[in-house]
């Protein structure tokens, strides 16, 4: 992945493997994931479903129903999800976007590569509630976790922070064009990150070499420091990726179109 203007982006052998990644949101370029074969033309529809599961999930940790209520709903949601699982496509749904040979390249808000990505995916309810966004150097992430993210009481788990500066330096590292798979992560907790606060993290790259990227970061909770990070990436050939995803998307295409004509 690469922003415009970087020199992975300037290749005309790689740019049409390259994704530039733009500001999310940007209200003058509305996001779309049209162009994702397992959410053409029911993109609102997942999206929506997305969402009612985020709040099941939230919901499922906090609820205090009585037993006969939450046996009832259990049977009722166990329905819907029977019905779901009938619309299951023999080939797996593509996790990964990639860029369509024959066309144009697009412009996709940094994790727009990647709908159902278990950190910023809009539509993978287990995502974390994360809004990804530029101010080069660095790179920015908002969150405000509840109690579904709780580790100790009032606290966001440790994990899911982790989780959270994986992506957040990833973006840092695209803002300079080097971007690639995660081989050391480190953390030193200094203060507990609270939940239902809005956490501000801060990524940036401090170092590129043929083939690592370093990166740091930090989280800003009211004016307070709670964590920081330092990251390791291995440059990564992203021709290859995209070949693997387009091939995926090629079966899915093929699977979906045949389905049609049956």
């Amino acid at each position: 992945m690469g922003l415009p203007g970087s020199p992975e982006c300037r290749s005309r052998r790689v740019r049409r493997y390259c994704f530039p990644a733009v500001l999310l949101p940007d209200p003058t370029t509305p996001a779309s994931f049209e162009y994702h074969p397992g959410l053409r033309g029911r993109q609102a529809e997942a999206l929506e479903l997305a969402n009612v599961l985020r709040r099941l999930i939230r919901l499922s940790v906090t609820t205090t129903a009585p037993p006969d209520v939450t046996a009832r709903l259990t049977a009722q949601l166990a329905v819907v999800a029977d019905e779901l699982e009938q619309n299951l496509p023999e080939v797996p749904v593509p996790r990964f976007i990639a860029p369509d040979p024959d066309g144009p390249t697009k412009d996709v808000p940094l994790g727009g590569a990647m709908p159902y990505d278990v950190v910023v995916g809009k539509f993978n309810p287990l995502a974390l509630p994360v809004v990804l966004g530029f101010e080069p150097p660095k790179a920015l992430g908002h969150a405000v976790f509840d109690v579904a993210y709780e580790g100790a009481p009032g606290c966001v788990h440790g994990a899911i922070l982790a989780a959270t500066f994986d992506i957040i330096l990833t973006a840092a590292n695209a803002i300079v064009g080097a971007t690639g798979p995660t081989v050391r992560l480190a953390l030193r907790y200094k203060r507990p990150t609270l939940t239902n606060e809005e956490a501000v993290f801060e990524g940036w790259v401090t170092e590129v070499t043929d083939r690592r990227v370093h990166s740091k970061g930090r989280i800003v909770q009211g004016g307070i420091v709670t964590v920081e990070a330092e990251g390791e990436f291995a440059v990564f050939n992203h021709e290859n990726v995209h070949r693997m995803a387009n091939s995926r998307r090629q079966a899915f295409d093929a699977e979906t179109a045949g389905g049609e004509g049956s």
